[in-house]
């Protein structure tokens, strides 16, 4: 791995072109490397969690606004033979590959219950899958050219995600998604670098965005941002593949992105990315999620259950004082009551206002001892009397050791959990600790291949015919050995749509 030094230059510094930041994640994706077995397995397992929450979305409002809209695009039936069109989540039909990214980015989102990797700034790298498998179909790629393309998609925006933060500066994570997804359709289509250069550099001058859409009444917008990331990413490429360049030097500019959004032209940053032949592993450092909602309540969520199980009594709000997590700032200030938010209170939220919410989800998974993404959700689960006053009996605190464990870059040692400190009405305290979620590699149970797949079968029961999910999980598991012909099936048809609303298209 080589560091990076990034930083500010007037415009009458000399920065060349070749000691970009843009450039050098262009030459990353240029390079070919062929993926390691374990590599191969976990892009398998991310196709399959990605597929599962996915399909699991399919009725809900946001997905079907964007499936709509992705109809009223269908391929060009003027199209030129080699452009295929790619496809949509739930429908039959090929349609135009920006939009595929769109309906299958807001999907794959739409729940909040696929991979994410928290550093320095946070992310679901997840997303980039689904706007480069939109152009692997579109341009007749192969299992093989797919695989490599979305582990170059995950370096990239996990290397990004170590090294500069986002939220630090009220900028939205999906920043580093859109050159990542740019990197990655790159790799795909075997770009030189000076094409892939202007592509992300494009991406990244249109994704930057602030953080709003994830403060206060979060909206249904949440799952639109990193599938507009998507969507953009592919709109690069193809500008870039015609020719057309980018804001230079896009991150190091006297009025670029570090310049004026991301602390100023005397902040440096330091990017670590793998040397020209080295291995692209960044994937295996995601992690996914056994419950639908924001990754720092995971470890809480399986806390609360074994709490609520082994002692009953703090189901009900009339034998608690209170109930204080002591967790790391980034959870304190974000999905806590460091954030400041009434909604994050509110029994009328937003399902997104929710999911965010961990004094919520933690009152309600220590209740019922378990967490749905559909149940846990419902308006009457959260208008419940009992449930609000109990909710409203927890808060947060930032944690110096928790937060300090949080950006550790030790695997053995970072955590996304905290400790517990509930004082009961008779005087008795519990005091309970998680440093990392069931499902994570370091916890109780570590999700591994079967575990993917039961969470797919879960979640299309009901939703898809049997037969449906066993094609799609048997044709998945062969990804680096499909032709071009058989990746069009890494999507899934459903007997019963529901229609998308009228608007402009």
């Amino acid at each position: 791995m080589k560091t990076h030094v990034v930083r500010v230059y007037r415009s009458n510094e000399t920065l060349a072109r070749e000691d970009q930041l843009a450039w050098k994640i262009a030459e990353l994706a240029a390079d070919p490397v062929e993926p390691s077995a374990e590599v191969v397995d976990m892009v398998i397992n991310r196709l399959i969690d990605n597929a599962a929450v996915a399909v699991a979305s399919l009725s809900r409002a946001p997905v079907v606004a964007a499936r709509g809209q992705a109809e009223a695009h269908p391929k060009s039936a003027g199209a030129a033979e080699r452009h295929r069109g790619s496809t949509v989540f739930g429908i039959p039909g090929r349609f135009s590959p920006e939009w595929a990214a769109w309906a299958n980015g807001v999907a794959v989102r739409e729940l909040d219950y696929h991979d994410t990797f928290l550093a320095a700034e946070y992310s679901h790298p997840g997303d980039n899958i689904p706007p480069i498998l939109a152009v692997a179909q579109h341009a007749g790629c192969t299992g093989a050219e797919l695989l490599r393309a979305i582990v170059t998609g995950y370096e990239v925006q996990i290397d990004l995600a170590k090294s500069i933060s986002l939220h630090a500066h009220k900028i939205d994570h999906v920043a580093h998604l859109g050159p990542s997804a740019a990197a990655g359709i790159g790799t795909l289509l075997g770009l030189d670098t000076e094409t892939i250069f202007h592509a992300v550099g494009q991406a990244l001058h249109t994704t930057t965005a602030t953080r709003q859409s994830r403060k206060g009444a979060i909206s249904t917008w949440k799952a639109y941002a990193p599938a507009l990331a998507g969507k953009v990413a592919v709109e690069a490429i193809d500008r870039a593949m015609r020719g057309q360049t980018s804001p230079t030097p896009i991150y190091e500019g006297e009025d670029g992105v570090i310049a004026w959004l991301l602390g100023g032209v005397n902040i440096e940053y330091s990017v670590v990315l793998p040397n020209k032949g080295e291995a692209r592993t960044a994937i295996l450092d995601s992690y996914t999620k056994e419950h639908s909602a924001e990754y720092q309540a995971q470890a809480f969520i399986d806390l609360a259950r074994r709490l609520g199980t082994a002692h009953p009594q703090l189901r009900d709000p009339a034998n608690v004082v209170s109930i204080v997590l002591h967790t790391s700032h980034h959870t304190h200030i974000v999905i806590g009551s460091g954030a400041n938010d009434p909604q994050k209170y509110d029994p009328t939220a937003s399902r997104e206002t929710l999911d965010h919410s961990i004094p919520y989800i933690f009152a309600v998974a220590l209740q019922d001892g378990e967490w749905h993404h559909e149940r846990s959700y419902a308006p009457e689960r959260a208008a419940r009397e009992d449930t609000v006053k109990l909710w409203r009996l927890v808060t947060t605190a930032q944690d110096a050791e928790w937060t300090r464990r949080y950006h550790s870059i030790d695997p053995l040692e970072k955590a996304f959990g905290g400790r517990v400190d509930i004082e009961l009405l008779d005087g008795t305290r519990i005091v309970d600790e998680i440093a990392v979620a069931d499902a994570h590699p370091l916890g109780a149970r570590p999700f591994a291949r079967a575990e993917y797949i039961n969470k797919f079968r879960a979640l299309a029961i009901g939703i898809l015919d049997d037969s449906e999910i066993e094609r799609f999980l048997t044709l998945v598991q062969r990804l680096p050995e499909l032709g071009a012909v058989e990746l069009d099936g890494l999507t899934v048809v459903a007997p019963h749509m529901v229609t998308a609303p009228e608007g402009l298209f």
